[in-house]
């Protein structure tokens, strides 16, 4: 089957808003009315009191990471001791960015270069983000010119499926998936699809599921290597059955490899370096590797030898300038993340794999539970294989939660269907609070 409609449309859209409670998509050569209202008489969406209710590009918005946060600091202020193994932010525990990356944006603003950078990114971080992928992971023709510099990955994520996504479209995502990209393009009234990956073959991509569920509305296939949620890094094997897919279907593959550093025993295989002609938009940042997730620097760029998809990235320039730039002196020190000393890098993964083999070890001794090993990442991804007098993986986390304190995410968040009596872990803590956070989980089981 054919995609050919992806690559010739040239209505790219760049943002929607809500006129009179009628949606209406904004395109850059024609403005089509979507048939979802036809009621102009309203002047607001109201409800019955008169106040102002969400649009429904919100509605049902979810992310599964903080929503359970937001459960956990209401026991929190009620006195209740809490493990809190529910997100991916080193810096909540015992790392921290290093001491040169922190002096360079210290530098820079003492320095005055506080000014507006340009809207992909000053030119030392781009040139230094085009070294680093093709080194470590086999960038091709790469230029400063196919990277945007973004607050994070998520701002890319909403970049990108705004300039790339129209109404009724769908992205294929890994089952389960970061909840971001289960999000975003519902906010772009698109949807995503997910595929199978196999819990049993840890967490591979299954080629055949990712097959069937191409359709004539697939704009991309997406890609998390390494995996978040499972902690999974995907085979040389897989990478290329992708490509082989995408290419047949003449359809670009978005790869997130925010984790790409941060392997444990299974060698990680950049995308780039084995994609051949397949276009790619890349996904990646300095919050996990270089410890600084609170500073919110990403970036995204394009591999695209035939320039297929050099339209959909003119919608992303156009959406940077109009949020201006990122931070401008955090920009410098990501520099020096990229051009300075790497040592942290090994220290990190080295405290991570001790920390990873406790938690994967006790979390195997538990009766009712069961996972496989994570090979990157700091995250887990248990089966609960007894949920007891609990309904589902939501019900399971929020009652560990309440009664023995411990801080993790209900595995459907990741995805309703492929995360559904799972949940996730992070391995962040010192190895005695991990110890501390098993012997609850354990006494939590022997209770249901």
């Amino acid at each position: 089957m054919s995609n050919n409609k992806f690559f010739s449309c040239s209505k790219i859209v760049l943002t929607k808003f809500f006129l009179n409670s009628d949606l209406i998509d904004v395109y850059s050569n024609n403005k089509i009315m979507n048939e979802k209202s036809s009621n102009l008489g309203e002047m607001k969406m109201v409800d019955a009191s008169g106040k102002l209710t969400q649009a429904p590009r919100v509605k049902g918005l979810e992310y599964a990471i903080r929503d359970i946060s937001a459960e956990a600091r209401k026991l929190s202020a009620q006195g209740k001791d809490l493990i809190w193994l529910n997100i991916g932010d080193p810096n909540k525990y015992d790392f921290e960015t290093p001491k040169n990356i922190v002096d360079a944006f210290v530098e820079a603003a003492r320095e005055n270069k506080s000014f507006y950078s340009e809207s992909q990114g000053i030119v030392s971080l781009r040139e230094a983000i085009v070294e680093k992928e093709k080194k470590i992971n086999g960038a091709k023709n790469l230029s400063i010119d196919d990277i945007h510099v973004t607050a994070g990955i998520s701002e890319g994520i909403m970049f990108l499926f705004a300039s790339l996504l129209s109404p009724g479209d769908e992205i294929l995502i890994p089952g389960p998936a970061y909840p971001s990209y289960m999000a975003f393009p519902k906010f772009y009234d698109a949807k995503s699809v997910t595929y199978r990956t196999v819990s049993t073959d840890n967490w591979q991509p299954d080629e055949d599921d990712i097959r069937s569920k191409i359709t004539d509305k697939t704009k991309a296939i997406l890609i998390i290597n390494p995996n978040n949620p499972t902690g999974a890094v995907y085979r040389e094997k897989e990478l290329k059955q992708i490509v082989d897919i995408a290419g047949e279907h003449n359809l670009p593959i978005i790869a997130d490899e925010i984790y790409d550093r941060l392997s444990f025993d299974q060698k990680f295989i950049g995308m780039p370096s084995v994609a051949k002609d397949v276009p790619l938009f890349m996904m990646n940042g300095f919050s996990k590797v270089y410890l600084m997730p609170g500073w919110r620097v990403g970036y995204c760029y394009l591999q695209d030898p035939d320039d297929k998809l050099r339209e959909v990235y003119e919608g992303i320039i156009k959406l940077g300038r109009l949020r201006l730039c990122v931070n401008t002196p955090a920009q410098y020190g990501c520099t020096e993340a990229l051009t300075g000393p790497q040592d942290h890098i090994k220290e990190t993964v080295e405290k991570l794999r001790k920390r990873r083999d406790i938690i994967y070890k006790r979390l195997n001794e538990i009766e009712g539970i069961s996972t496989q090993k994570p090979e990157a990442a700091f995250y887990i991804f248990p089966k609960i294989e007894n949920l007891g007098k609990y309904k589902n993986d939501k019900e399971f986390i929020l009652a560990l939660l309440k009664e023995e304190g411990v801080v993790g995410v209900f595995g459907s968040g990741f995805d309703p269907t492929y995360g559904s009596g799972y949940f996730r872990l992070v391995f962040l803590s010192q190895e005695e609070i991990i110890s501390d956070a098993m012997n609850r989980l354990e006494r939590f089981m022997k209770k249901i």
